[in-house]
């Protein structure tokens, strides 16, 4: 459904529920365009991709005649939204005129100039250095910057501060499907197209709300012709899976044991593919036999299933013709999330649904720009998914770069959680953050407070200066944000689009780029990017470090290429390569085009075959005992909040579409037992800490769990220190807690 003629600036939000559609349209003073004076009246457009999550919908900028931003509106003609905005894209322009923004650096709390801040970064990390070594500094980077700055960024601490150590945020939301697709087809190459959701004629969401977390994805499910089944397995009764045709609410982290009955019963009812499997993988032999020991009779208790409803969502996905997997958070963060992951890919390898339109195994990201860290961050990878311990890999970026092969790091970088115990054992002794608030989204948040507190230089880059985690800063670089700086993102369909600018950044901020060349000349090492003088030129040096990678995207021209394409998908190489799936067109509009990998069933393993990998379930690390009965889930609370709320919370429309305060959902029997009543203020603990929460008196969760929405700053006071072993992604979905009735004074 799209806003009739988009009639600027009418705002229209649908939520698909199954039984009825509901629209909530917002006046045009609350979108930010419309009843303005004549001197303010839109003066030209300028089109960009939404800096919110990994969807990359299309805005129209709405200009006035200095060429600064008044409004906006979704862009019809863009692939992706269609026209369509969710609450956040609407608001895009809203957290730049926060009142908070950080405007001038600040040293201990001082102002000073940039030329002052730049020499304090330099001399007190060179200081740090040399006492304790080059490793002992480190980095922790975001998805929420653009691809080139991510680059730079990465490029600037391996490269020139000599830093091994970096990783980034999207280490806590997508670590799990990189490490998943690497080991199972060979690259970090999610293989579907967002047509693929009207394309399908059965859609299984593992561990994804798409409803509140990716609206404008539900949309394009709402249009699939098909009438097709969708199937949730989710322990929540959550929107999406309101909206389902089948609702698996299945024990909290049972999903590993779920899908291995699944694929147990497609093997003994023969409702596999077998000449796919053939032609196209290794190893399932050694997995048909690895599951003959989960018959799923054996294991409806532990699911907490009924028979009845495991086999009607077994026979559902047998008989699908186009069928497709779709998992995010609740997979990913999980204490053997790696394994779910790889699970899901099993099923559709078994069941010859991978490479053809409606199928897939299909991991939607998190943030903007998640998959532009995946790639060109120069964390865990070399930059263009290149590999640190391979000489020649290492000699081709050098090459490329006009750097000595010397400089870049021959070892993996640790992982986050491994930074912040690097802190605890002394080994990490400085630390710059840019564009992530951990005091607020790390697990586990007071031990995380209490180790930053031990650094001997605590550096953040941020957009604004009253975040968790900028108030614990040494030093605070102020940073342009979306909307006030130009490049690239990649979205969960691999599609890069393009940010323009379109609003000055406040006081001295600059973007991330200038701020990184502005450390770079004070380090003393600007002669290593002398050839990345915007992100304009640094697009073709990081496209050209993806020569002959299954991202290639040397065929794309430039920045322009991509705003006329709207959206170009990885890979699009200047060379014909029958390994890499593509058109061999260099016309913008065909490259604009939606595509999926693995058409011919080969895929980037050195066999070309895909893996079938897998291991027994675990334990979960802290199961519910007398003292803590319940296991809390968290998540998001509605599609209008943003992560930790930096930029959300600034506007007044947004905050108005959640709920005011936090709310602990309970299932009736167990507030019953406790003696809480809806909107009855409750003690929610730990074993690490403990919150007051209004309660949510709620069927939507099982009895024995209950749930809390990520956002709210002290959840992560509650979570425990999990994480999975090959991801080393944490496990935000599940520990152990009980809850109290206190009284309304509490705090």
């Amino acid at each position: 459904m799209k806003p009739a003629a988009l009639k600027p600036p009418a705002l229209v939000l649908r939520e698909w529920t199954g039984v009825f559609t509901s629209e909530l349209v917002l006046s045009p003073s609350a979108c930010g365009l419309g009843h303005l004076p004549a001197t303010h009246q839109p003066a030209g457009v300028a089109r960009s991709i939404c800096g919110f999550c990994s969807t990359g919908c299309g805005l129209v900028v709405h200009l006035d005649a200095t060429g600064q931003a008044i409004g906006l509106t979704p862009d019809p003609a863009h692939p992706v939204n269609q026209g369509l905005a969710c609450p956040k894209g609407w608001e895009a322009l809203t957290p730049l005129d926060a009142p908070d923004r950080a405007t001038t650096p600040l040293l201990h709390g001082r102002p000073v100039d940039w030329a002052t801040a730049a020499n304090a970064f330099r001399d007190s990390f060179k200081a740090v250095q040399a006492r304790h070594g080059a490793h002992s500094v480190a980095f922790l980077s975001t998805g929420q910057i653009m691809t080139e700055e991510m680059a730079l960024l990465g490029a600037f601490a391996k490269f020139g501060m000599g830093m091994r150590h970096g990783d980034g945020n999207t280490r806590q939301c997508m670590a799990t499907a990189v490490t998943a697709y690497k080991e199972s087809l060979g690259f970090d190459a999610p293989p579907f197209s967002y047509d693929d959701f009207e394309e399908s004629d059965v859609l299984v969401f593992v561990g994804a709300n798409p409803c509140i977390a990716h609206p404008i994805l539900w949309q394009r499910v709402t249009r699939n012709p098909h009438c097709p089944e969708i199937i949730v397995i989710d322990p929540r009764t959550t929107e999406t899976a309101a909206a389902a045709t089948q609702h698996l609410s299945i024990a909290p982290k049972a999903d590993l044991l779920l899908l291995y009955c699944l694929a147990h019963w497609l093997i003994r009812e023969n409702r596999i593919d077998r000449d796919y499997i053939d032609a196209c993988t290794t190893g399932f032999d050694d997995f048909a036999e690895f599951v003959q020991a989960y018959a799923p009779a054996d294991h409806l208790a532990a699911l907490g299933l009924s028979a009845e409803s495991f086999e009607r969502a077994a026979r559902t996905i047998a008989d699908g013709r186009r069928v497709s997997f779709w998992w995010t958070m609740g997979v990913n963060q999980g204490h053997e999330a790696v394994r779910t992951a790889q699970a899901i890919i099993n099923l559709a390898l078994m069941t010859g649904n991978m490479g053809r339109p409606g199928t897939g195994a299909n991991s939607i990201t998190g943030q903007c720009n998640a998959m532009g860290s995946r790639l060109f961050s120069n964390t865990t990878n070399l930059l263009g998914g290149h590999d640190f311990t391979n000489p020649d890999q290492r000699q081709k970026i050098a090459d490329i770069l006009g750097i000595p092969a010397t400089t870049i790091p021959s070892e993996p970088s640790w992982a986050y959680d491994q930074i912040i115990e690097g802190i605890e054992s002394g080994a990490i002794r400085g630390l710059w953050m840019i564009a992530t608030n951990g005091a607020h989204s790390w697990i586990n948040q007071a031990r995380f407070r209490e180790l930053v507190g031990r650094l001997e230089f605590f550096v953040v880059q941020d957009m604004y200066s009253t975040t968790e985690t900028a108030e614990l800063a040494h030093l605070l670089l102020p940073a342009a944000g979306w909307g006030e700086k130009d490049g690239t993102f990649i979205n969960s369909e691999r599609r890069l689009g393009l940010s323009r600018q379109v609003a000055r950044a406040p006081g001295q901020a600059l973007s991330d780029f200038r701020i990184v060349r502005l450390l770079a000349d004070a380090w003393g090492c600007a002669h290593l990017f002398e050839r990345w003088t915007s992100p304009a030129a640094t697009f073709q040096l990081i496209k050209e470090c993806t020569r002959g990678q299954p991202c290639d995207i040397t065929g794309i021209r430039d920045h322009d290429m991509i705003e006329t394409a709207g959206g170009i998908q990885w890979p699009w190489p200047d060379t014909v390569d029958d390994r890499l799936p593509h058109e061999n067109s260099q016309d913008a509009r065909t490259a604009g085009k939606a595509r999926r990998l693995f058409a011919d069933g080969r895929f980037f393993t050195t066999d070309s075959r895909a893996r079938f990998v897998f291991e027994a379930p675990r334990a979960v690390a802290e199961p519910t005992d007398a003292e803590y009965p319940l296991v809390l889930l968290t998540g998001r609370g509605s599609s209008a909040q943003w992560h930790t709320g930096t930029r959300t919370d600034k506007s007044a429309v947004l905050r108005k579409l959640h709920a005011p305060d936090l709310a602990v959902e309970i299932h009736p029997d167990d507030a019953d037992a406790i003696g809480l009543t809806d909107g009855a203020p409750a003690r929610v603990t730990s074993r690490r800490g403990g919150l007051t929460a209004r309660t949510r008196v709620t069927p939507t969760v099982q009895r024995g769990q209950v749930f809390l929405p990520m956002h709210d700053r002290r959840v992560n006071l509650l979570t425990a220190s999990s994480f999975d072993p090959y991801s080393r992604q944490p496990n935000y979905k599940h520990c152990a807690v009980r809850v109290a009735l206190v009284d309304a004074g509490a705090k």
